[in-house]
């Protein structure tokens, strides 16, 4: 799944919640505990607000673009000057 999919998962799961939370407030009325499940399901629908808010630009600065390499062999030129790893220039001894 993609983060939009996720995204779009859980916000269809916490709609579902919310009318849920609506319903059994019909049944249970205004107490103490309704009260807390209420602001719990008001504050999940905030966070998920901000994060959805936050995402796609997180998502959209980090553009991938794609590098083509070719199949041809490199120029031997380019490492002519070139040292090796851990052996030093060709004319020098290693360490």
């Amino acid at each position: 799944m993609s983060l939009h999919d996720d995204l779009t998962s859980v916000q269809r799961r916490l709609d579902d919640l919310m009318r849920c939370v609506a319903r059994l407030d019909e049944h249970v009325g205004d107490s103490l505990d309704m009260r807390r499940v209420r602001a719990d399901a008001g504050h999940l629908r905030e966070s998920l607000g901000l994060l959805q808010e936050a995402v796609p630009t997180a998502v959209g600065s980090r553009k991938v673009e794609m590098v083509t390499i070719p199949d041809a062999p490199y120029d031997r030129g380019l490492w002519t000057d070139a040292e090796d790893e851990g052996l030093g220039g060709p004319n020098r001894h290693a360490p």
